[in-house]
């Protein structure tokens, strides 16, 4: 075929791309991305975060989020007000429970509220099952589920306008779960899907601490972090020719010097391991993408350059849908990934830390995300 014979100048394409950059931005568009991991009362940090990421006036194109990230995501992407910041601490505010006394250390803290939450819920979030009326009520333990998240959706109603979420004025708004019954991710995208309370709280069904699923068109959904709690693949997969500009709040430490000292410890470790940010692939695999698709291209444009006869034409006409398909409709970049990490003092590890709604400490997740935030952005000054 005459096409095959043109390969034979493979080594001047290799070096016509090596003096051409490796994407062409002035035909790309360029997103400003804000990922959320899903971490329980952890998610206020998130809001600190955010609220100093707002103050700089970074404004984002992609929102997207798992779990309580979710619930943050859509918040600020659907905010009632015109301050999203504003809407999001009053949020974790509401949900904070006030029965544990401000004056313990943060240890002692989280201990006792989690205690307190795992027999009393939060009232505008988690129920416990034994408080529903029902005859069989106290037979909780043959149930598959141990908290019922009616009341966290009524809360997000009343933050979240889901109508504004087609406004172009507003970010687009990308949601994960999991499906339980095949183990696939389920996605909602505001771009393409009527996204409602209901689609936001179905990322949030955690079953090891026995949250309930939500079902939603006939699927059974529980959270996102399940297959992944940094959806930048995500995004990415939604948005595939956009360069991007990422930042992502990492809610779990990477590094933990000490070795653990008991089983709790250990669990606790293992946790921050499987649910911290591992994004790193995905951003190499996307520049390395990205170079195969520009030498897919400019192999493309060079035969194409050439006079080719009827029959070598007929067979590039072939191939051209499928190299459409490979090298117009995909190849988005991660220009720069920005992240804020979470931090842990040293002898702080009890597992359950992200189960501590009391107020003294979502007042301080939210104080350190805003203190991180403030650092990072200042070495990018």
């Amino acid at each position: 075929m005459q096409i095959i014979q043109y390969f034979k100048y493979f080594p001047i394409i290799v070096v016509l791309i090596q003096k051409l950059p490796t994407h062409d931005n002035k035909n790309l568009s360029f997103e400003t991305v804000l990922v959320l991991q899903g971490g329980g009362s952890l998610g206020a940090y998130e809001c600190g975060v955010y609220k100093t990421l707002d103050k700089h006036g970074i404004k984002f194109d992609v929102i997207a989020g798992t779990s309580m990230g979710g619930i943050n995501a859509a918040i600020i992407a659907g905010s009632k007000k015109d301050e999203p910041s504003k809407s999001l601490e009053d949020f974790w505010l509401n949900l904070a429970e006030t029965a544990t006394p401000s004056f313990l250390s943060q240890d002692k803290r989280a201990q006792l509220s989690s205690m307190y939450v795992s027999m009393w819920g939060t009232p505008n979030a988690f129920q416990p099952i034994w408080f529903i009326p029902n005859l069989f009520s106290f037979l909780y333990c043959n149930r598959p589920y141990l908290y019922d998240v009616e009341p966290l959706k009524k809360t997000v109603k009343d933050y979240v306008d889901f109508d504004k979420l087609k406004n172009l004025d507003r970010p687009r708004l990308i949601i994960t779960t999991t499906d339980m019954q095949n183990g696939k991710p389920s996605i909602f995208d505001s771009k393409y899907d009527k996204i409602d309370a209901t689609h936001v709280v179905a990322g949030c069904g955690y079953p090891f601490y026995g949250i309930a699923w939500t079902e939603v068109s006939g699927r059974y959904l529980w959270d996102g972090s399940l297959l992944s709690n940094t959806p930048l693949a995500e995004v990415i997969n939604a948005s595939p020719i956009c360069d991007k500009k990422v930042y992502v709040v990492d809610l779990f430490p990477h590094i933990q010097e000490d070795i653990p000292k008991n089983m709790m410890e250990s669990w606790h470790r293992a946790r921050d391991i499987m649910d911290s940010d591992k994004t790193d692939h995905s951003v190499r695999m996307s520049k390395i993408i990205s170079r195969y698709l520009s030498l897919i291209k400019n192999m493309h444009d060079f035969i194409e350059s050439f006079q080719l006869d009827e029959k070598a034409r007929k067979e590039f006409e072939k191939i051209e849908s499928e190299y459409h398909k490979l090298a117009c409709q995909r190849g988005a970049v991660i220009r720069e990934i920005i992240r804020v990490k979470r931090q842990e003092d040293g002898d702080s590890h009890f597992l359950f830390e992200n189960a501590d709604f009391s107020l003294a400490t979502i007042k301080q997740l939210i104080s350190d995300g805003e203190k991180d935030a403030e650092k990072v952005l200042s070495t990018k000054s």
